[in-house]
């Protein structure tokens, strides 16, 4: 036999679910609380990336225990721990205070070396079945950062992804001794300046600044390089006043200017669904106090309220 609800009795029904919540709603916090703090671990240990298996270890296991590498960390942190400690006695970030105020180009990350790579790590949809693939090496010359590989824009066949084909190169975050957050300042510049050569393909330079609240952690601020290919080198020079403030690839309505003295990182982007391989290789990153540069933010912003 079929029912069929009129709508006093739909209205009824969401009635008595209104009362049931507000109940629940009223109980006494520590029910409450546990409820909502096992639903959270629950999800949490479920969690996983789409095309990722599900790794069920819990956090001890995924430690490795080694006593020689316990004590090079300890040597480490202690050496940097000093440093923290003479360096401002010398001047801001260990160099004489008339240095720091004449100081007009600084180059921030160079390749001359197997070390010079390990600052850097190289991502892709790999990580969530995807078929992209990137690489990174030192060029010819050992002297230059040569990044490479192929990209495949086909989303894996898992039912969940529906977009793929990205590559990324980022740098790591820096830290102080014993692991503490650390931030560059960059506050006597306006320019970033590159020397790449590419192979024709738009890429996204991306930075990244620190913030006060986690569910602030996927800001970034992006902005265009466009190399010409071929085999000359190409210098890059880019206002921070031109970069565009993004969340999880969706730009922002309110944008805001770069925080200069709070930058985490830095990282390169292609994601232009060209299938096919290809390469991007990088000289040297720094930074330019350009005088002729006076623009402080290149959008402009409207107020969502107008005063009367």
């Amino acid at each position: 036999m079929q029912m069929i609800l009129s709508k006093p009795t739909l209205k009824t029904l969401f009635g008595v679910y209104g009362v049931i919540h507000r109940q629940s709603l009223l109980l006494p916090s520590p029910l409450r609380c546990s409820a909502v703090l096992s639903t959270i671990n629950i999800y949490k240990r479920d969690y996983r990336r789409p095309g990722q298996p599900l790794d069920n270890r819990w956090p001890w296991q995924k430690i490795q225990f080694d006593f020689s590498k316990g004590v090079e960390g300890i040597k480490k942190h202690i050496g940097l721990l000093k440093d923290e400690f003479v360096q401002p006695l010398i001047g801001p970030e260990g160099r004489p205070l008339l240095h720091h105020m004449l100081e007009q180009t600084r180059v921030q990350w160079e390749f001359r070396g197997p070390e010079s790579l390990k600052q850097w790590m190289v991502s892709s949809d790999q990580e969530i079945g995807g078929r992209s693939e990137a690489y990174i090496k030192l060029g010819k010359n050992n002297i230059t950062c040569l990044l490479y590989g192929t990209l495949c824009s086909t989303p894996p066949r898992d039912g969940e992804t529906r977009y793929s084909g990205y590559c990324t190169l980022r740098s790591k975050l820096p830290l102080a001794s014993f692991d503490r957050k650390k931030t560059y300042d960059w506050t006597n510049f306006n320019t970033l300046h590159m020397r790449i050569r590419g192979d024709g393909r738009p890429w996204m330079v991306n930075l990244a600044a620190d913030t006060f609240f986690s569910h602030n952690k996927d800001d970034i601020y992006s902005y265009f390089l466009y190399t010409r290919g071929g085999p000359y080198w190409q210098d890059v020079k880019i206002p921070f006043s031109k970069f565009l403030f993004s969340s999880r690839g969706r730009i922002q309505d309110n944008q805001n200017v770069l925080w200069l003295d709070k930058i985490k990182t830095i990282g390169f982007t292609l994601g232009d669904k060209a299938d096919g391989p290809f390469q991007l290789e990088i000289d040297f990153i720094g930074l330019a106090n350009d005088l002729a540069h006076t623009e402080e933010f290149a959008y402009e912003l409207y107020k969502r309220n107008p005063e009367v």
